[in-house]
């Protein structure tokens, strides 16, 4: 029989593991030996951490990450078909979300293997949670254009969308272009669209903002370059 493919959530930032996640996802995570990861480094590093009992060399670990061909992702599966469990993480947060590991679990599922999400933090969630915005109605948009022209052309339609259907939007971008976006945000969005800033969430400094962009441009721009941040607008 083969094994179960366990998505396996991880820490959005530095709180300890015991803070964010359930007993039963880090019982589990350490009863597993075959994994899957998005960066080999930064998985011994979080295994190491939640002590795993086997010596951490002496684990199977596998890189999946922007950079792997697709080609490759089938012979990931090879540990489940020979009977063992596999589980899967993403560098942070909730795997198989905006994250490569989507093409593993769609592998696992053309094969029949049984595939297992565990509880974790999700920042998508937690800002749309916390918001105030539409939680009835929204959708996920991923990673903006990094081009200014396609990105404002991006804001412009996702507020469109939103304003028709009454749609909370939902999107990221890399951390080090949030202050771009940010500030496009707040010139191409109608004075009432509502914006929410999701920023670090689950860490000691972490906020959650929503004001409309009339109001955000009469604000200081938020400290959020560099940062996970979540981006949402609400169009009223």
């Amino acid at each position: 029989m083969p094994g179960t493919l366990y998505l396996l959530p991880t820490p959005i930032g530095g709180p300890s593991p015991e803070a964010v996640l359930p007993a039963e996802v880090l019982s589990t995570t350490r009863s597993i030996e075959h994994f899957v990861v998005e960066e080999l480094r930064t998985a011994r590093r979080y295994l190491s951490a939640i002590g795993h009992p086997r010596p951490i060399a002496e684990l199977q670990l596998a890189e999946l990450n922007e950079h792997t061909p697709p080609t490759e992702v089938e012979g990931l599966l090879r540990p489940l078909l020979d009977g063992h469990n596999v589980g899967l993480m993403s560098e942070a947060g909730l795997p198989a979300v905006a994250d490569p590991g989507a093409l593993l679990v769609a592998a696992a599922h053309r094969h029949g293997i049984a595939v297992m999400p565990l509880v974790g933090p999700s920042s998508l969630m937690l800002t749309l949670m916390a918001s105030g915005l539409n939680g009835q109605r929204f959708a996920f948009a991923g990673y903006l254009p990094a081009k200014p022209d396609e990105r404002k052309r991006a804001i412009r339609q996702l507020e469109q969308r939103s304003r028709s259907e009454q749609q909370t939007q939902l999107f990221i971008e890399a951390p080090y272009r949030n202050a771009k976006l940010f500030d496009d945000l707040v010139r191409q969005c109608a004075d009432s669209t509502l914006i929410t800033i999701g920023c670090d969430l689950t860490l000691p400094d972490g906020f959650v903002r929503t004001l409309s962009a009339a109001q955000w441009r009469k604000q200081n721009a938020p400290s959020i370059n560099k940062r996970n941040t979540v981006f949402a607008l609400l169009a009223v």
